[in-house]
């Protein structure tokens, strides 16, 4: 049996709660407390949380053809020494206020790869990095209703130029293997999809 977690939300005290940023993200500082294992409480701790909102991920898959729909783009975060910033990657948007998951999927995948999407199931929700940021990104996988994907895509007017990739899932595992997927919403998507694969050719083939 897996391990209970031994606190909850309720074992977090928070003493001052502050705006140190605002832009197109926002950086809070805390002054919290929290529940030590022996039962009292930490002393008080400063931390700054990056605010950017949740996101959605999806992995759209082909039936048909056995394949993968991946984008390809510029990731500032990614420029380091002489690594290519640009990654491989599933499609993904931040939800917006009064939006549904599905609502984002099915915009996103239109948006940055020109993909339409039928059956859509969940993969997992993850924290990326829950040491310093609260977005949460939640994970689906999405039947491509057609193969006729392809070019550059994305919105002007929010800087994307995304080059969309289809990639057959065996070439997708083995990129797995190479260690060559270091986006990790993408790396999630993938060995879920290895260990369900079977019974998707299966449901959706």
């Amino acid at each position: 049996m897996p391990p209970e977690l031994t606190f909850g939300a309720q074992d977090v005290r928070i003493l001052e709660d502050e705006t140190a940023y605002q832009g197109y993200f926002r950086i809070r500082r805390v002054t919290l407390q929290y529940r030590a294992f022996d039962g009292g409480w930490v002393e008080p701790q400063v931390r700054e949380l990056f605010e950017r909102g949740d996101a959605v991920g999806v992995l759209p898959y082909h039936p048909e053809s056995d394949s993968l729909v991946l984008i390809e783009q510029f990731r500032p975060g990614a420029m380091r020494g002489n690594d290519s910033p640009w990654m491989l990657e599933l499609i993904a948007g931040i939800v917006d206020e009064g939006e549904s998951d599905a609502d984002v999927v099915h915009r996103e995948a239109m948006e940055e790869a020109g993909c339409e999407l039928l059956d859509v199931e969940p993969i997992a929700t993850v924290l990326p990095s829950a040491g310093a940021c609260t977005e949460q990104v939640r994970l689906y996988c999405g039947r491509v209703a057609n193969a006729g994907v392809g070019g550059v895509h994305g919105l002007a007017e929010e800087g994307e130029n995304i080059l969309v990739h289809s990639v057959p899932v065996d070439e997708a595992f083995a990129l797995l293997d190479q260690n060559r997927v270091p986006n990790g919403h993408t790396l999630i998507s993938l060995l879920w999809l290895r260990n369900h694969i079977d019974a998707l050719r299966e449901r959706w083939g």
